[in-house]
C-alpha cells in the first residue's frame, strides 16, 4: 500500500508540532527530552517518505543517523539528569545552572 506524499508529511507536521508544544509547554527534564524525542521522529518520518516518495535510500541511511543521535542525545540528557538529582532532589529546569560549579 502506497501513503500519498501530503499524508506523510501532514502526519509528521502534527507529531512535530506535538513535539514543540510538549518542549515549551513543560518545565519537566524528562518530559523535555521525549518531546525532542517525539520532533527527531518526525523528522524521521519525513525522511523515509521523501525516501520512498523518490525512490531513493539515502533518505533512510540519514534517518538511521539521525536515530544514533536521538539516542547520543537521550543518554547525555539522562546523565544531566541524574547528576542534577544528586545534587538537588527534585529540582527542575531552572536549577540547571547550578551545574556550572
Amino acid at each position: 500500500m502506497i501513503v500519498p506524499m501530503s499524508t506523510v508529511l501532514a502526519v509528521s507536521a502534527i507529531l512535530f508540532g506535538i513535539g514543540v508544544f510538549g518542549f515549551l509547554a513543560r518545565r519537566n527534564i524528562i518530559l523535555m527530552l521525549v518531546s525532542t524525542e517525539v520532533m527527531l521522529n518526525a523528522v524521521n518520518l519525513s525522511l523515509a517518505g521523501f525516501s520512498q516518495h523518490l525512490d531513493d535510500p539515502r533518505g533512510q541511511v540519514l534517518a538511521l543517523f539521525v536515530i544514533a543521535v536521538a539516542a547520543a542525545e537521550a543518554a547525555v540528557g539522562l546523565g544531566i539528569v541524574i547528576a542534577l538529582n544528586r545534587n538537588k532532589p527534585g529540582a527542575g529546569v531552572g536549577d540547571l545552572t547550578d551545574l556550572k560549579q
